[in-house]
């Protein structure tokens, strides 16, 4: 059961959005990945097929039988947060929301026709007020982007991949479609974590959050800046060989690391285009029907060729190397395969590894 107002909403000092766009906090990644889902061959089959397939009535009877729905009677402080965010976002009809029990902190946001936010014990036991307000605005992001229809497939789908795997050839199809949606699903992350600063207007509460999230509950023990660096670190450590471990661990997984989540949610925090968000300026969702492909496609691509610039990944130096047709590729790969420093006397070898 939704809400279509927002009264009692209580008074606040935040920033509110009117009639706010989700492009205005959509992360590139998260928009060009969507396109490459869906131009993936058999997806619009498979998506249209299960649209009318998918137990969405099951899954609310579920959760409205065995979990507890935030309203002002059952934690109301969550209710409050919930009907905040939906304000500060203008989204006009607030999310069903529901706390199920289960010690591992986790939050969701699903369903076709409507989407329902789920959060469990271990997140809410975790989180402090203003640490749980980033994360309902996470969720309420997710609402007000449409992601929760295709987070809907990608769990069922998984589901169905484990039932199928014993049929031949029958499981690659849905395990391409299972990859390429969650390759999307932590690009989505992005732009929602961007959603849940907008909300809680807090960067610090934000940090927070994510560090409990990768590290539980000592915050005495942990250090924001020391976490960003492991950012860093992860970014821009080792050869070759660990580029492709990355990629290799990060493929099953439906979010996005942690720390790297904190250093993308900062970079955009000091940006120009939050800072335009928070004095105003932004888009509006009256202007959806107006957006350009074509700027959708070129925008993405400027994100990735300057992703490609300024990281410090050994990979994507060497495709930044290729792209900006340096030489000695041979020596090159061979070099960053094997974790050496380039030849001796050879020109420019040794000014690549010494920014890794």
């Amino acid at each position: 059961m939704t809400e279509n107002s927002h009264e009692n909403v209580p008074s606040r000092q935040r920033k509110r959005f009117p009639g706010i766009s989700s492009q205005a906090y959509e992360h590139p990644a998260d928009r060009s990945a969507l396109v490459a889902l869906r131009r993936l061959s058999g997806f619009d089959t498979v998506f249209k097929a299960l649209s009318g397939l998918l137990p969405e009535r099951s899954l609310r009877l579920l959760f409205l039988s065995d979990s507890v729905r935030v309203s002002d009677a059952q934690f109301a402080h969550l209710h409050t947060m919930l009907r905040d965010a939906c304000y500060i976002l203008d989204l006009e009809k607030v999310p069903s929301m529901y706390v199920t029990q289960d010690p591992k902190p986790n939050a969701m946001c699903i369903g076709l026709d409507e989407p329902i936010i789920v959060v469990t014990t271990g997140l809410v036991e975790l989180l402090d007020e203003e640490e749980m307000r980033a994360v309902v605005g996470h969720e309420v992001g997710h609402a007000l982007s449409g992601h929760a229809v295709y987070r809907t497939v990608l769990l069922f789908l998984t589901s169905l991949a484990l039932k199928v795997a014993w049929i031949p050839l029958g499981n690659v199809a849905i395990m391409a479609i299972v990859t390429a949606l969650r390759e999307w699903f932590r690009k989505s992350e992005l732009s929602a974590d961007r959603a849940g600063l907008l909300v809680g207007q807090d960067l610090q509460a934000s940090m927070r959050g994510l560090m409990k999230i990768a590290g539980g509950n000592h915050l005495h023990e942990m250090n924001v800046d020391a976490f960003l660096e492991q950012a860093e670190e992860y970014e821009a450590g080792g050869d070759l060989r660990d580029s492709v471990l990355k990629i290799l661990n990060v493929l099953p997984r439906s979010h996005p690391f942690t720390t790297v989540r904190a250093a993308e949610l900062k970079k955009w925090a000091e940006s120009r285009d939050h800072q335009r968000i928070m004095d105003g300026h932004y888009p509006r969702r009256s202007q959806d029907k107006d957006t350009s492909v074509t700027d959708s496609f070129r925008e993405s691509a400027a994100h990735y060729a300057d992703t490609v610039r300024t990281s410090k990944d050994p990979l994507m130096k060497l495709v930044g190397d290729i792209a900006g047709g340096a030489g000695d590729l041979g020596g090159k790969l061979r070099d960053k395969f094997s974790g050496g420093s380039g030849r001796a006397g050879g020109e420019g070898q040794g000014s690549a590894e010494s920014t890794g």
